[in-house]
């Protein structure tokens, strides 16, 4: 039988259906795919705590990582031990510098664990791994000036007791750690009244000026030279090693097994002079922390890493945008929340009085403690900062918006609903417009204590102008400190003129001259 050539092209196209593809060619499609995924650089993330020796260590680590093509980001000066541990087991960063005391007296305190295998039994058992020592010892010390404590002839820890008048500033971490000032002071009966809590890097400064007489030490820190003081000798060897290591997520070996060898390249290559050395530099000598990872990777692992500096105006479009960005969107939360809040407080007295009870002890919660009570709940970075800023923003809002809608003369009331208006309509028409100049103000209140609040942020890795100032202090850099709280007090001053502006434009005509002539 004939067939049509039309028919048969018909019947071709019929088959090959438009958009269908061959079995084969889809089978190769996802195999290139695997393979570009699998050739895709791995990204980790890098933390550190908040003193100068972490950041460095951080930092030749993250440099590292980079000269073995594996995408990092570096998430530095975080905070304290309990930060960074939480953020570990969280996945939100993958590894960290700690220190094995640390390990054994304070993650695992009361556990009994005390050697290297117990340790890594232990850190298996939450998923996480640990090099071997990178190569120093950095324990716990006590330390005075060298002046002071010729004077009083003070050579060991025992010797303390013998002079109750001494005063003792300690950082705030060994204050509360298992294994800091408590079973320092159990161990060698010290009954010392004068003892109080500051910043490690401050501490430095108040020794130095004769503000206080003994403060601990961390046994590399280069102001132990610098400043002339005298470690104390630990006669009751109380204080452990504190060996220098690297923990990271087990997951790792999987997701970035170049990682894993380029971390072992670090074992057992910093010995102590050399991490006092690097100390000294950042700190005393001021060079960037990137460029004496570098010289340190080029020195002794003949790493050539080329770190790369942001000029001063990047650094300020940076942290400006950071900062903007917490502070608008936590005031804009608090904005939609805390106006119907103080809307349902107005309306219903009785409950608003619970409302307003509420938010009032929200706002008695210290930031630093709400910041850290959010990392349990939503880690660490941007969210917890927004979200703590944002609870910070209700009281002046809903307070305002309740105190606006109940100052309204009850006449005003009664027109609106002789008029015949909803309720509805009456609130938005009559009773909002009246309560705007005590809303705006909430707001602007609000707004201006966000943006100085949210320097705390830099604390938990959000960022903003905290951060300069949080580094400034590290270093005592006074220029650095600025860089942070002069832009800071320059917003505030730009937000509250903003408000001022936009309450022109917003707040009716007849209650701004109501407001200028009372």
């Amino acid at each position: 039988m004939r067939v049509n050539p039309e028919e048969r092209r018909s019947e071709w196209t019929r088959v090959r259906v438009p958009g269908r593809l061959p079995h084969n060619f889809v089978l190769l499609l996802i195999v290139l795919a695997v393979i570009s995924g699998c050739s895709r650089p791995s990204h980790i993330t890098v933390g550190s705590k908040v003193f100068t020796e972490s950041v460095i260590l951080g930092e030749i680590v993250t440099q590292l990582a980079r000269s073995s093509d594996i995408g990092v980001t570096y998430r530095r000066q975080l905070g304290g031990t309990r930060i960074l541990w939480d953020a570990l087991l969280n996945g939100e960063i993958d590894v960290y510098p700690e220190y094995t005391g640390t390990l054994t007296n304070e993650i695992f305190a009361g556990k009994g664990i005390r050697d290297e295998a117990a340790i890594r039994q232990a850190l298996a058992e939450n998923g996480i791994e640990m090099t071997r020592s990178l190569g120093f010892n950095d324990t716990y010390a006590l330390g005075m000036r060298e002046d002071t404590a010729r004077r009083l002839n003070i050579r060991t820890i025992s010797d303390l007791r013998n002079h109750p008048d001494l005063r003792l500033g300690f950082s705030n971490e060994f204050l509360d750690r298992g294994d800091g000032y408590p079973s320092l002071r159990d161990a060698y009966r010290l009954n010392l009244p004068h003892v109080t809590g500051l910043d490690h890097d401050l501490a430095y400064r108040a020794i130095a000026t004769g503000s206080i007489d003994v403060t601990d030490l961390y046994s590399t820190d280069a102001e132990i030279a610098e400043d002339h003081l005298r470690v104390l000798q630990d006669d009751r060897h109380h204080f452990p090693d504190y060996q220098a290591v690297l923990l990271y997520r087990s997951d790792l070996r999987q997701r970035a097994p170049r990682m894993i060898a380029a971390m072992t390249r670090l074992e057992g290559r910093i010995d102590e002079p050399s991490m006092i050395a690097m100390n000294a530099d950042a700190k005393i000598h001021k060079i960037p922390e990137m460029q004496v990872a570098s010289e340190f990777l080029s020195r002794a692992l003949n790493v050539f890493a080329r770190p790369s500096y942001s000029g001063f105006w990047a650094r300020l479009a940076e942290r400006t945008w950071e900062h903007v960005e917490l502070v608008s969107v936590s005031l804009l939360a608090a904005i939609l929340m805390a106006i119907p809040l103080g809307v349902i407080a107005a309306s219903y007295p009785r409950f608003g009085q619970v409302i307003l009870g509420g938010v009032a002890t929200i706002y008695t919660i210290p930031s630093l403690a709400l910041l850290v009570f959010m990392i349990p709940i939503l880690g660490i970075g941007w969210k917890p900062a927004v979200m703590a800023l944002f609870l910070y923003s209700l009281l002046p809002i809903t307070r305002n918006t309740f105190t606006g809608l109940r100052g309204i003369a009850t006449p005003v009331r009664e027109s609106a609903a002789a008029l015949g208006l909803p309720r509805f309509a009456q609130l938005f028409l009559v009773e909002l417009p009246l309560a705007s100049p005590s809303i705006l103000a909430g707001i602007q209140t609000s707004a201006v204590l966000n943006v100085g609040t949210a320097t705390l942020g830099a604390l938990i890795g959000a960022g903003g102008y905290g951060q300069p100032i949080l580094t400034g202090i590290r270093l005592n850099s006074h220029s650095m400190i600025l860089e942070g709280a002069i832009p800071a007090a320059l917003l505030a001053l730009l937000v509250q003129g903003g408000f001022e502006l936009f309450g022109r434009v917003v707040v009716p005509k007849g209650l701004q001259m109501a407001r200028t002539n009372h």
